[in-house]
């Protein structure tokens, strides 16, 4: 029964311990200022009294009075926590309005990467950095690709790019802010009666080249076809003229042999007789009376 009691007793102290000590005592670690958690990618900045007392940009566990002494006792209560995301931060900005060479409307997108490299500068010397920076951007590259020539705002996208860059670094700078890549994404026309136009104008380009291979096709095909006619009425001409000339040599090699050509020339006698559809009559050989009636009707 003893045993019993002793270890309901010492459950009951490991649960107090476990679930209600320990959980005490780290809010009041938390609450008095003893310890801060910083996470990945984040940076704690403690300010008392106006003053910035400590800046934390590493993650993990740290312990305050080693880093500000005792004011982490009373930062809580007199001072003031920023937590600043530390991390990777990207940004598009549509259609910025410029002018080309030309005095072609034209509307360009820029893409930009950012993160904050000094938070003190980031939190106190702007009160809006990342509009701020925005902004900057877009007057950078209204001024740096303004006048441009229309051929090279549509090709030469690396260039712009380092050239706002270029133009936004310095500024970025003072502000806390890391300017990364800098990339011009889109050029386009904004006015869209010029679209239409070139529109128009493409469509135009595309019938007449399509036109002309239609044409240029056509052409070969009668160059083809009329080359292939000359040919064979040539050929067909050779044969007409070397035809009597056959018909001679095979009519002379027939009438070599009398016998032979006396039955041709039967044959062809009764097939020009068949083939003229005339009535045929037959009579027995001796009967010429027979004959003689028939030639009288």
């Amino acid at each position: 029964m003893t045993a019993i009691i002793q270890f309901v007793m010492a459950a009951g102290i490991t649960f107090m311990v476990s679930f209600v000590m320990v959980p005490l005592l780290i809010g009041i670690g938390q609450v008095f200022g003893i310890y801060t958690i910083v996470r990945e990618g984040t940076c704690h900045v403690y300010t008392l009294f106006g003053n910035v007392v400590a800046v934390i940009p590493e993650p993990g566990l740290h312990i305050l009075p080693s880093k500000m002494g005792l004011s982490a006792l009373i930062i809580n209560f007199f001072g003031k926590r920023y937590v600043l995301d530390m991390r990777l931060g990207q940004l598009y900005l549509r259609s910025q309005p410029v002018n080309s060479e030309e005095g072609a409307p034209m509307g360009i997108g820029a893409w930009y990467e950012m993160k904050i490299s000094d938070p003190v500068a980031y939190l106190f010397k702007n009160a809006d950095p990342q509009g701020s920076l925005a902004a900057n951007v877009s007057n950078a590259v209204v001024r740096t690709l303004s006048n441009l020539p229309l051929g090279e705002m549509l090709e030469n996208r690396h260039s712009m790019s380092r050239s706002v860059r270029a133009e936004v670094s310095p500024k970025s700078n003072e502000w806390g802010y890391q300017l990364g890549s800098v990339y011009i994404r889109k050029v386009h026309f904004r006015d869209v009666g010029m679209i239409r136009q070139i529109e128009a104008k493409v469509v135009n380009r595309l019938r007449q080249v399509t036109s002309a291979i239609k044409q240029d096709g056509a052409n070969q095909v009668s160059i083809i076809t009329s080359t292939a006619e000359r040919q064979a009425a040539i050929e067909f001409a050779k044969a007409l003229a070397i035809r009597p000339q056959i018909l001679g040599q095979a009519l002379n090699t027939i009438g070599a042999d009398k016998e032979v050509s006396d039955t041709l020339f039967a044959i062809l006698e009764m097939q020009n007789i068949t083939e003229s559809g005339a009535k045929v009559t037959f009579v027995p050989a001796g009967k010429e009376l027979m004959t003689q009636l028939l030639a009288a009707e």
